[in-house]
């Protein structure tokens, strides 16, 4: 049930749950002592979503986040003290206050019940939107980033409208940093080597037009889900033999959470000590949140990425 879940929300036209902040935040995702505390804004402040522009007359104090990403962000731009519910998916960090609001079938009246000034979601699951604009509640909507720039627009735009728009700024920049560093590190070293993403047991993955193929563009690697007959919106279903008869030199296991996958049991896989990932050592056990989600921690997964690339 939990791989089923898990997969159909990867399937979603826009992803709930794809696949905290890195170097500039400690292991619970918020800012740490010493970093820049809120800054002083001038209200009422006015962004735009998915939905779109949306006014705030103050700084929002009770934050209901129904996007797992989300979550991350506000906490990493150091905005968690003012998030009083998130959804069921929101994992990290582990001090988000978790509920049993559902992302994916969201109810107004049950959101309305924490009093929220500030509604953050990623999809307009069950009509919520409209819904929650119905009993007033400032909503925004900020959905599955397409590419790097998506996701550091979002931290902007949350930084904006919690009031921390220079902490939001230093985690962009951070994200930044880090990720160019990390794809320095490896140079040309990868262009032409081939890599496959795992979602799954059963072979879903992820092509260039995902988020997460983005990010391996930028090693100059090539995606071999890009050549499936059926893309399925950049997340086609692949199989053992076309694995096997591609031999990626990259492989990333975003299942090792969900399905338990590691380098030893890929490489039981009938053929699979064939590929040449598996015989020289270029196998990444990533976790399958911060493989799939597009917050701050994407600059974790470049930095391993380019450390399994260098052996």
């Amino acid at each position: 049930m939990v791989r089923s879940t898990r997969l159909a929300a990867l399937l979603l036209p826009a992803v709930l749950v794809l696949a905290g902040c890195g170097g500039s935040s400690d292991e619970s995702g918020t800012t740490p002592a010493g970093a820049a505390a809120t800054e002083e804004a001038s209200w009422p402040v006015t962004v735009t979503g998915d939905n779109g522009t949306l006014t705030l007359d103050a700084q929002p104090e009770q934050i209901v986040s129904l996007s797992a990403t989300a979550t991350e962000m506000l906490f990493a731009i150091g905005a968690g003290t003012q998030v009083e519910a998130v959804d069921s998916t929101s994992n990290y960090p582990t001090d988000a206050p978790v509920t049993d609001l559902s992302a994916f079938t969201p109810n107004a009246e049950a959101i309305a019940k924490y009093e929220p000034d500030l509604v953050v979601l990623s999809d307009d699951m069950n009509g919520v939107v409209d819904a929650l604009g119905t009993l007033d509640v400032p909503t925004l909507q900020l959905g599955a980033a397409a590419t790097l720039e998506d996701s550091y627009a979002q931290l902007e735009t949350l930084g904006k409208a919690t009031g921390h728009a220079d902490d939001a700024h230093t985690v962009v920049t951070d994200m930044q940093d880090r990720i160019e560093a990390a794809v320095a590190s490896v140079g040309d070293g990868a262009r032409g080597m081939s890599v496959y993403h795992e979602l799954d047991p059963t072979y879903y993955s992820a092509g260039s037009s995902t988020f997460i193929g983005s990010v391996y563009e930028l090693f100059g690697l090539e995606n071999i889900a890009d050549s499936a007959a059926d893309a399925a919106g950049g997340y086609p279903q692949l199989s053992a033999e076309y694995v096997v008869g591609h031999g990626p030199d990259l492989i990333v296991l975003a299942d090792t959470v969900c399905c338990a996958q590691t380098t030893a049991t890929l490489a039981e896989r009938p053929a699979f000590d064939t590929v040449p990932a598996v015989q020289e050592g270029r196998v990444l056990e990533a976790g399958d949140d911060v493989a799939s989600r597009w917050g701050p921690r994407i600059a974790d997964l470049a930095e391993s990425v380019a450390e399994t690339l260098q052996g």
